[in-house]
């Protein structure tokens, strides 16, 4: 097994540039694969019966409708479907790393959430979303939230605005990133034969992958949920009344 850690295939595209290949096919096969997903859970609907994709995914959906709504009120029930598709979404892209496309070869694999290129755009998103969100509730009036509770505070205050961006897009990418880069690691050292004196150390970390792999969807799954409440959480404080 040979991968080079953080190293991307590239396309060379007039105007745009450099993009990274793997990343951006890997994100479009996630896509192609949630509508499929939803597409099969859609079907079920044909039925009266009610069969357990739909329970599932029924709950997913009333979860993090709750969520929005608890902390943005009736006002959030316009944000609602963003949001879930902003969770499942992330979650999926987090979850397919998991599958050794990479390890076989092929041109594209990995969690592109792994890459400050996916992880970036999606917390400008939720940036500009946030702005719009809080030009519409209050006119004008947004802006002067800088200067609460003083004047003096409005340089700190912007600093905090600016920085839940950048915390969004490096929270999630370390998360992702560390996780595919020690399973990695464990698996290089199961195929590298390595031996400690009598102990055949890949032999005895030979299991070691699994558990990394369940400590991955683990940390994945978590950080789509962190990702989505902050985002609620952020979109909250700005449409407040008094903020």
């Amino acid at each position: 097994m040979h991968e080079q850690i953080g190293e991307h295939l590239v396309w060379n595209l007039p105007v745009i540039g450099t993009v990274h290949s793997d990343t951006v096919m890997t994100t479009w096969m996630v896509m192609l694969l949630v509508l499929a997903l939803f597409a099969w859970v859609g079907a079920s609907y044909r039925s009266p019966r009610v069969t357990k994709r739909q329970t599932v995914l029924e709950s997913l959906i009333n979860y993090v409708a709750d969520m929005v709504t608890s902390v943005l009120g009736s006002a959030g029930e316009g944000y609602v479907p963003f949001f879930i598709a902003l969770f499942i979404f992330i979650f999926a892209l987090n979850q397919f790393g998991m599958l050794p496309f990479k390890a076989l070869g092929l041109p594209f694999g990995g969690s592109p959430t792994a890459d400050l290129n996916t992880t970036v755009p999606y917390a400008l998103l939720i940036f500009f979303i946030i702005q719009f969100a809080g030009f519409r509730k209050q006119g004008a009036k947004f802006p002067l939230h800088f200067f609460k509770p003083f004047a003096a505070l409005a340089p700190i205050n912007l600093l905090e605005e600016l920085a839940r961006p950048a915390t969004l897009a490096a929270r999630l990418f370390f998360n992702i990133f560390v996780g595919e880069l020690l399973f990695i690691i464990i698996a290089s050292i199961v195929t590298a034969k390595v031996m400690i004196g009598p102990v055949n150390l890949s032999l005895a970390v030979t299991v070691v992958p699994f558990f990394v792999q369940f400590f991955n969807f683990f940390v994945g799954t978590i950080q789509a949920f962190l990702f989505t409440l902050l985002a609620i959480v952020y979109l909250s404080l700005a449409v407040a009344e008094d903020h």
